[in-house]
C-alpha cells in the first residue's frame, strides 16, 4: 500500500512539474510573439504605453508564482524520482537550467532592466539609455527563451524515462 502510494505520488507530482515546466515554457513564447512586440516597438513612448497597459496585471504578476511553483515541483519530483537513475541526471539538469539558467538570468539581467525602463523610465533616464536598455532586454529574452524550452525538453525527456522505467509508459 505504502509503495502504491508513493508511486502515485510520484506520478502526480513528475506529471505537474513536466506540465508547469511545458505551459512556463509557452507563456514565455507567446509573451514573445504577442506582446514584446508592442512593448518594444518605440522605446520610450511604447515602454510608457505598457506601464500603462500593465497597471492592473502583466507578466511580473504571473511569472514569479510560477517560476516559484516549478521550482518547487522540481525539487519535488526530484527527491520523489531520486532512484530512478534514468531519469535523475536529466531532471537534475532540467533543474539546474531553471534554476540557473531561468531564474538566476532573470534576477541579475532583466530585473535591473525592468528597473530602468519600466519603473524609472524617462523622469530618469535619457531616450538613448531608455533604447540601448530595451534592446539588451530583448536580445536576453532570446537567451531565456532558449533556456526555458531546454528546460521543458530535459524536464519532459526525465519524466518519460521515469515512465519507462516504472512500467506507466503510454502503451506499457
Amino acid at each position: 500500500m505504502r509503495r502504491s502510494l508513493l508511486s502515485s505520488l510520484s506520478l502526480l507530482v513528475s506529471t505537474l512539474y513536466v506540465w508547469v515546466a511545458v505551459v512556463a515554457f509557452g507563456g514565455i513564447l507567446v509573451e514573445t510573439i504577442v506582446i514584446y512586440p508592442n512593448v518594444f516597438h518605440d522605446p520610450p513612448a511604447s515602454l510608457a504605453q505598457a506601464v500603462a497597459f500593465f497597471a492592473i496585471t502583466g507578466p511580473a504578476d504571473l511569472f514569479p508564482p510560477m517560476g516559484a511553483l516549478t521550482v518547487a515541483l522540481a525539487v519535488a519530483t526530484l527527491v520523489l524520482l531520486w532512484r530512478v537513475r534514468s531519469a535523475r541526471w536529466w531532471l537534475v539538469a532540467g533543474l539546474a537550467s531553471l534554476v540557473v539558467g531561468e531564474f538566476l538570468f532573470s534576477v541579475l539581467f532583466f530585473w535591473p532592466r525592468n528597473e530602468i525602463m519600466f519603473d524609472e523610465g524617462a523622469t530618469v533616464h535619457s531616450v538613448e539609455v531608455l533604447r540601448r536598455t530595451a534592446v539588451e532586454f530583448e536580445t536576453g529574452h532570446w537567451v531565456r527563451l532558449a533556456v526555458s524550452g531546454l528546460t521543458a525538453v530535459l524536464v519532459f525527456t526525465g519524466y518519460q524515462r521515469f515512465r519507462r522505467a516504472s512500467g506507466t509508459a503510454v502503451g506499457a
